[in-house]
This record gives C-alpha cells, structure tokens and sequence, in this order.
C-alpha cells in the first residue's frame, strides 16, 4: 500500500444528482484519513459486496477536516455497473475508501495566472486543486484564475456554482446551449495569445480526446500544463500495470507509467499520444 494511505470505511452522508447522470457523494470519514492533495483521487466500493472488480476510482472534488471527523466530497458521473451501483447508496450506508492515492498537482509561488481546463467531471479534481492549492494562498488576490469549464449541453455542466464569483469563468457547450459553442479547447485556441510562459500555469483534466487535442495545441508553446488523466484502474496501487500510458522519458525515449502510481498527474509534454 503507498505510505500515506490507508482502508477506511466511511459512511454516506448525502448522495444526490447534481445534473443528468452526474451525483456529488458526501462521506464521513475519521480523522485517521489522510489528507489529500489536490490531483489525488480513492478507490470506492459498497461495503456490502465483495470482488476488487467492483471498486472505482473517483478523484477527490473536496475534502474538510472537523473537529472530530473529516468530510470528503466525490464527484462522479453514472458511466456502468460500479458508478450505477453508486448513484443507489443511501445516506447511512457504508463505502470502503482506499486513499489517498498517486500524484497530484504541483502548486507554484510564483504563478499570476491559473488557467483551469475541464472537461465533464474532470472539473473535479481541478475544483479541489483551487480551493484547497490557491484560494487560500494569502496572494490570491494577485493573481488571475480562469476557469473553462465545457461539457456536452447546458443540463450535463457541474460546479458552476462553486466557482461563480471566485474567478472568470468561460463555459463552453458542444451544442451551444450556454456559452461557447464547441469544446473548451477551441475557446482555449482562441485565447491562448493572452498567456506569458512565464507567469501561466495550466491545469486540465477531461477526456483523452480532449488532452490529446490540448497537447496538439501547446505543442509548441513554453506555457507549462500539467493535467490529470481519466482511466480505467483495477487495482490504484500500481501492483495490475493496467493503467499504464506511454510517455517521453528526459532522454527523449518511448516508456510506460502507471497512471495510478506515477500520476494521475503529468507533464503534458511528457504524453505520447496515438499517433504521435
């Protein structure tokens, strides 16, 4: 097990649908869990029923620590049989957390612009990356924090009230629904003149076709991105090998990395894409 982390059994404290498919799951969890990074993520699974199949990995979307107990937020999207098993938990009941896992997000001192890029429920663990990296770093207020924020339609976008108010917020719809019409990377493309390399730090997390598309479009760009990739995991510890992605190693060669052990954080640069 990764030295930090530990199975817990928590207990649901609200799990509700906070749009179509899409549940925000509340859960009680004892002050022996420790506190996570932003970037990091659990893997979940119903108390009730047995089999390592059955367990999930869901990124951390928020986490507070009380007097006597801490709260963690999961955000997570009905995609099968786990996550559909998930969005029928009732408050009271019990779901086995195994976390905090991998790498997170790297925070810098010295950054004037955070430049957030979300795509569905990869705003989660970019939510949890601004509250808990920077919105309360006493230099906040120097600095400018942009948020894209893009899902299929209006009915399918989430947190938009958490991030309301706290920074300027560009939505994008694939159907134009709200905002931008098309995918949070044309609307990135098009503004993407208004970043210095050396005040910028990206941050993105959403489907692959969108990172892929990310990487093509800061191929050759200085800006420094990093993001935090959506895949499938057996285990979250890194024993399976069956979440691992090829990247670029410094010697500028092909190699694999466990997505669950060596991130869910990269370097975009460091990404080999199909194709590349």
């Amino acid at each position: 097990m990764p030295e930090g982390s530990s199975v817990t059994t928590g207990e649901i404290l609200d799990n509700r649908m906070v749009a179509r498919d899409h549940f925000l799951m509340r859960v009680f969890l004892p002050l022996s869990f420790a506190r996570p990074l932003p970037g990091q993520f659990v893997m979940v699974r119903d108390c009730r029923l047995s089999g390592p199949l059955l367990a999930r990995p869901l990124s951390v979307f928020g986490f507070q620590r009380r007097p006597d107990h801490s709260v963690m937020e999961l955000l997570y999207r009905v995609a099968g049989r786990g996550t559909s098993l998930f969005s029928r938990m009732k408050p009271g009941e019990g779901l086995c957390v195994l976390g905090p896992l991998g790498r997170g997000f790297s925070i810098h001192a010295d950054v004037k612009r955070i430049v957030v890029v979300a795509g569905g429920v990869g705003i989660a663990p970019l939510s949890f990356l601004v509250d808990e990296g920077y919105r309360q770093s006493p230099s906040l207020e120097k600095r400018e924090l942009r948020v894209y924020l893009g899902a299929g339609t209006e009915e399918l976008l989430t947190c938009r009230e958490r991030l309301s108010g706290v920074c300027d917020l560009r939505i994008c719809t694939d159907d134009g629904s709200l905002g931008y019409r098309g995918p949070v990377t044309g609307l990135l493309g098009e503004e993407l003149h208004e970043f210095a390399a050396e005040d910028t730090a990206i941050y993105a997390c959403g489907p692959t076709a969108m990172i892929r598309e990310l990487g093509r479009l800061l191929r050759n760009s200085p800006l420094r991105c990093e993001v935090s990739l959506e895949e499938r995991m057996a285990c979250g510890v890194g024993a399976c090998l069956g979440c691992a992605v090829a990247v670029q190693n410094a010697a500028g060669r092909r190699e694999y990395r466990r997505v669950c052990h060596d991130g869910p954080v990269f370097d975009l640069r460091e990404m080999i894409f199909n194709g590349s």
